[in-house]
This record gives structure tokens, C-alpha cells and sequence, in this order.
């Protein structure tokens, strides 16, 4: 993989199977059935019950410089944009960053409080990455998700160093990471133990 001054990097939460998010997603359960209440609080007590052990990991989130994500992780509105929607975060994303956001459907970009811009990229991943990359000169960008997004980025092998937050759940069902991407040859960077998860770094060397 070609060096480059700024890393592409992806992090994620997945279950023991290698799943995100249940079946049955919806605005009122985004996650859908993730043996919780659908947001996540299940996969995600790692982040809202044990924070402070895990504090490097949560700042290591929004770290980077510019970041990219799918349609379906800013939020439930599909088609048209018939419907004023700015994230799931609020008026204060906590990104205050560039984001740029994957979408067949164009709309001005979206100014938010703290410096967060969502930018609607219309015409592909490696458009928006190219567009993430000049935004974050030479600081890193994120794929912040979900599944689908990071996996057409590893597809295509444009991602340098995936993050998995491993907890000890199994879903059985739903969306999975990896799913349709060929075969990788990772490099283990690091791994951390903690109460409810296990943070694995991998550098993608092909």
C-alpha cells in the first residue's frame, strides 16, 4: 500500500460474530435487534458505561483531520432529502471536522456548530476521499462506518489501519463487517483488554 503523509484509518464496533448492527434497523432502533433496545447498548457499553477505561480509545475516534461516512450512519432518511435531518449528534456533532457523507442524492453542504461541515458526496468513495484527503492535508481522515461503507473502502484497498472494538457478543444475523471484501493480510499493531471489550489495531498490508 502506497505510503502517504495521512493515514486512511476505520474503526468500528463489531460482536464476536463480526456483526454491527442487528436486523430490523429503524429511526427508532438504528441498531436493530442488538439483544438491547436497538441503540446500541449492547455493542456500545464499552463506550456509555465503562468510558473512562476506555478514554484513549473514544478520543482515538474523533481524531482525525477530515472523516467519511455512509448515508445510513448520518441517519434514517432515504431517498430524496424531503426532510430536514442533520445527524444523529445534535447541533454540536462531535466531529468539528469536514465529513463528508455518502449519497446518491445531492444537497448543500450543512454547517454545524463546533466546527462539524457535512459535505453530500454524490459521486462515489473514492470521490469523497479525495475530498476527505484535501480537507485533512496532512492529518488523518476516518471511515467512520457503518459496515457497508467500510467494507466497499477495504474492497477497494483504501483503508491503511482498521480499529475493532471486539465485544463479547454474538448477533447471529444482520450486517456484518467484511461482507464481500476479498481476502486481507493484516498486521495485529495492538490489542487491549478491557472489561466489556478488546480494542484489536491492524495495519491492512494488502
Amino acid at each position: 500500500m502506497t505510503t502517504r503523509t495521512g493515514r486512511v484509518i476505520s474503526g468500528i464496533t463489531v460482536t464476536a460474530d463480526g456483526y454491527t448492527a442487528g436486523l430490523n434497523q429503524s429511526e427508532e432502533r438504528p441498531f436493530g435487534d442488538d439483544g438491547g433496545d436497538g441503540w446500541g447498548d449492547k455493542l456500545h457499553a464499552w463506550y456509555s458505561e465503562t468510558a473512562d477505561e476506555n478514554q484513549a480509545e473514544i478520543e482515538q475516534m474523533t481524531a482525525a483531520r477530515a472523516f467519511i461516512m455512509g448515508r445510513n450512519m448520518f441517519g434514517p432518511v432515504r431517498g430524496e432529502w424531503d426532510r430536514q435531518w442533520n445527524g444523529w449528534w445534535g447541533d454540536n456533532p462531535p466531529y468539528h471536522a469536514p465529513v463528508f457523507v455518502l449519497t446518491h442524492h445531492a444537497r448543500e453542504p450543512q454547517p454545524m456548530d463546533g466546527g462539524t461541515t457535512y459535505h453530500f458526496v454524490t459521486d462515489g468513495i473514492e470521490a469523497a476521499l479525495a475530498q476527505a484527503r484535501a480537507a485533512a492535508g496532512d492529518g488523518d481522515v476516518a471511515i467512520m462506518g457503518g459496515a457497508t461503507t467500510i467494507n466497499q473502502y477495504l474492497a477497494a484497498g483504501l483503508i491503511d489501519e482498521l480499529r475493532l472494538h471486539i465485544v463479547p457478543l454474538t448477533l447471529g444475523a444482520g450486517t456484518r463487517l467484511f461482507e464481500g471484501v476479498p481476502t486481507l493480510e493484516l498486521e495485529q499493531v495492538s490489542s487491549r483488554a478491557a472489561s466489556l471489550v478488546t480494542h484489536v489495531t491492524y495495519r491492512v498490508l494488502s
